[in-house]
């Protein structure tokens, strides 16, 4: 007759799909009962990530393994392991492992950068920040997921694509970051016209099936808004901290507050707000305009409950033609020391 004991015994031998180790090792197993007159049981269990097709293949094996065990009936549930449990085993993962960049013993850090509306200069920003986290000596990966307004493969200046071996996707690097983007597989500029479902399998493939090594940093750069591309992201990604980029106009940082709602509803951080377009400085006078106003990104940072990592001017880099970026502040540029600062500031917030 089927009771506790044995089913605890079938169900520990499973491996969590993401961890890759015994359920019994991974403390999986939060509760069993057991009704020997029905011969029904019930299961709770703790994963790594719920809400995914790993899950419903581990669900398939449950049922299976109780039932050969002399169970009629299985009931289950699912919940995430403690982050001090996942954290015991972070690091642990194999080299194939470890490619799976959603996988949540991957070191890597997310930082998605998200608008409320587009025109705020979301992609320059995802762009220099970036960039100015290589030249501090991290190893960066930017996506690309605006998918319907993809443009960083041309801010950065890239001509080369992305080479196919096997069936991995080797990125693009440029400035010392390895880059992907819808740009790439999209001939002649062409429009986006496909479904929610097939752009979901896209993203799927940066994160799964591109080949890219060891990583500090993934820089996502959002679509703007609160759309299925944004929320698919969020869901994707098992955590992310999110930088919202604002100009100083009271209109886009009221807009620019609901996409840092809709990282807070998904369980996701704010690492901080970035003022876009903050003023322009007249290299004649030098004296600032406040073109869009004044206190947009203070206000948003407030009602967030962050703070403001950083007030961008208008501006634009010194173009090299021999190595042309459109969009890639130097170094040494009074714009590129702010996105610098900016860099050393989300290091120190996440202690990479």
């Amino acid at each position: 007759m089927i009771n506790e004991q044995i089913v605890r015994e079938v169900v520990g031998e499973l491996k969590d799909p993401f961890l890759h180790k015994p359920l019994s090792e991974t403390d999986g197993i939060v509760s069993i009962s057991v009704k020997p007159e029905k011969k029904h049981v019930s299961v709770k269990l703790a994963i790594a990530k719920i809400n995914t097709a790993e899950q419903m293949n581990l669900q398939m094996k449950v049922v299976e393994v109780i039932k050969a065990a002399g169970a009629d009936s299985v009931g289950i549930r699912f919940e995430e392991l403690p982050a001090e449990t996942l954290e015991k085993f972070r690091g642990t993962a194999t080299a194939a492992e470890a490619q799976d960049l959603l996988s949540p013993l991957n070191n890597v850090e997310f930082i998605s950068i998200a608008s409320g509306k587009g025109g705020v200069g979301k992609s320059t920003v995802s762009v220099n920040l970036a960039v100015s986290l290589a030249r501090l000596g991290k190893k960066v990966g930017l996506i690309d997921a605006d998918i319907y307004g993809f443009s960083i493969p041309d801010m950065m200046g890239i001509t080369d694509l992305p080479i196919v071996r096997g069936e991995r996707i080797i990125p693009v690097e440029r400035f010392g970051v390895k880059v992907i983007s819808m740009g790439f597989f999209v001939e002649d500029n062409a429009p986006v016209v496909w479904r929610g479902p097939m752009l979901g399998k896209v993203l799927d493939q940066f994160f799964r099936d591109v080949e890219w090594g060891e990583l500090d940093y993934l820089i996502l750069d959002l679509p703007p808004g609160t759309g299925d591309v944004a929320l698919d992201i969020h869901q994707m990604i098992p955590t992310t901290k999110e930088i919202v980029v604002t100009t100083p106009h009271p209109t886009a940082a009221f807009v620019a507050a609901r996409a840092g709602a809709m990282a807070l509803q998904t369980d996701h951080s704010i690492l901080g707000v970035i003022e876009n377009m903050a003023w322009f400085q007249s290299k004649v006078t030098n004296e600032k305009e406040f073109v869009f106003g004044q206190g947009g990104g203070t206000r948003l940072a407030e009602e967030l409950r962050t703070e403001v990592l950083g007030q961008i001017p208008l501006g634009q880099p010194d173009w090299n033609e021999e190595d042309f970026a459109p969009s890639v502040y130097a170094e040494n540029h009074p714009i590129g020391k702010i996105y610098y600062d900016i860099a050393q500031k989300v290091i120190d917030k996440t202690k990479k």
